[in-house]
């Protein structure tokens, strides 16, 4: 099997959670009558659309991460990597939606994931271009 279909799995699992996550958002903007382009109102809404902002401002660091990291140092460890990130927004959107003091946990495992991704990345491509 090509080892890219690990990380590629991942990013279609992480952009399909995104999508859930927007549909969340989108469910509570009509069930709150929230009109566009409003983006406050009831705080359900609220924290279900800080939810999809916030894991749509992660993708940005998290998917290069993934790639640069799968690509120079090992597939099955980025897509590993990739679910604890998975793992991390989902905890994080559980705890926000419920109560957003909560939240901690979740994003400790989302930014530990791809701070690992992104460092560990840039430490192969190091390698790589010290290689020749």
């Amino acid at each position: 099997m090509n080892p890219i279909v690990y990380p590629g799995m991942v990013t279609a699992l992480a952009v399909l959670l995104y999508a859930l996550f927007t549909m969340n958002a989108g469910r509570n903007r009509a069930k709150h009558n929230i009109l566009a382009p409003a983006i406050t109102g009831h705080e359900a809404y609220e924290r279900a659309f800080r939810v999809q902002m916030n894991t749509l401002e992660h993708l940005a660091i998290f998917l290069p991460g993934l790639w640069l990291y799968g690509y120079s140092i090992s597939h099955q460890w980025a897509a590993g990597i990739g679910l604890v990130w998975i793992a991390g927004r989902m905890l994080y959107a559980i705890a926000y939606l419920r109560d957003p003091k909560t939240r901690l946990p979740g994003m400790v495992l989302t930014l530990g994931a791809e701070l690992w991704l992104l460092l560990g990345g840039l430490y192969g491509f190091t390698m790589l271009m010290l290689a020749g």
